[in-house]
């Protein structure tokens, strides 16, 4: 009878020392790898300017981004926003002054709505080189199919 106590400790004192686990579930990790990876696909394709311009169709070739360059949108109602901030009616000079130059200027990306009247994209591309801002790309919307 001893010797049944006696076998019987030591294999409940086996069961509670037990190894530590040697193998890292990856699961979890590659669940939120998953979940962060959905996320930068999805924000990566929103647009960078957040101006609602229905912009006119074109096939020229995209224009890359750069690290310095500023986004003027021209809306439809003919409201000018730098970047994301409506001007003033008139105080687009003073804004254009405004901006941070740095060494030179920066590229200028304008949006204009395709209902604008061409003088008025013209006005801005006037203001744009009387402040000296001499590189501007115009941006088009490049979803047409060639004739």
């Amino acid at each position: 009878m001893g010797m049944g106590i006696a076998s019987a400790s030591r294999r409940r004192g086996k069961r509670t020392r037990r190894a530590a686990m040697a193998e890292i579930n990856v699961t979890p990790l590659v669940d939120v790898m998953l979940v962060l990876l959905i996320i930068f696909m999805v924000t990566v394709t929103l647009p960078a300017v957040g101006v609602p311009v229905e912009l006119p169709e074109s096939r020229a070739a995209p224009v890359e981004e750069q690290p310095d360059q500023v986004t003027i949108s021209i809306d439809r109602a003919g409201v000018i926003y730098i970047e994301n901030e409506a001007v003033s009616a008139g105080g687009l000079p003073e804004a254009l002054e405004a901006l941070d130059r740095g060494g030179e200027p920066p590229l200028i990306v304008l949006r204009g709505d395709r209902s604008l009247d061409y003088g008025r994209v013209m006005a801005v591309m006037g203001e744009l080189g009387r402040a000296g801002f001499t590189s501007i790309s115009l941006v088009t919307d490049g979803s047409v199919s060639p004739p």
